[in-house]
């Protein structure tokens, strides 16, 4: 199975109105549905990092109304977003605020197919709100480095600890 990927995005509206965002992502991942479907779970959840290699943990209750927030501590931390649909392993969907702290609402969504030997994951970002030009214009980054990595958790877990 090939590991291309197709990607497109789309923003509009200046940074004082309400704006929308739309991020559509398409890729091959030489691993079974089921092994994706718990490299997305770990990548969303203890295996998460940011560009750089530096760890950006977060928790997800994976199960429909469960949770996903960033835990610093103490009680403090950040929310992203509920559950809205899981179906392990073809479907997860999260609405909420993501990384916005300002007026906006986001809807993600993990579609997992079997396709040959493989998965084929679409993932799709929405919002809508006060998007600020930073989010508007990183968020594809972003998600560009977090589905690599999903690729890349769910590749080594098919090849084993030694990587054979």
């Amino acid at each position: 199975m090939s590991t291309t990927a197709t990607s497109s995005v789309h923003a509009s509206a200046p940074a004082d109105d309400v704006a929308s965002l739309q991020i559509v992502k398409d890729i091959s991942i030489d691993a079974p549905p089921d092994v994706v479907f718990e490299a997305v779970l770990d990548e969303l959840g203890p295996e998460g990092q940011m560009p750089g290699g530096k760890p950006f943990a977060m928790k997800l209750e994976p199960w429909p109304g469960g949770r996903w927030y960033r835990d610093l501590g103490n009680n403090a931390g950040h929310f992203w977003g509920h559950v809205q649909v899981i179906k392990p392993p073809t479907l997860l969907e999260i609405y909420g605020p993501m990384p916005m702290s300002y007026p906006a609402m986001n809807h993600i969504q993990y579609r997992l197919t079997a396709e040959g030997g493989g998965t084929r994951l679409k993932f799709t970002h929405k919002a809508m709100g006060l998007l600020v030009p930073e989010h508007r214009e990183g968020m594809d980054k972003g998600w560009a480095f977090g589905l690599d990595r999903i690729r890349e958790l769910a590749e080594r877990k098919v090849k084993g600890p030694r990587g054979k």
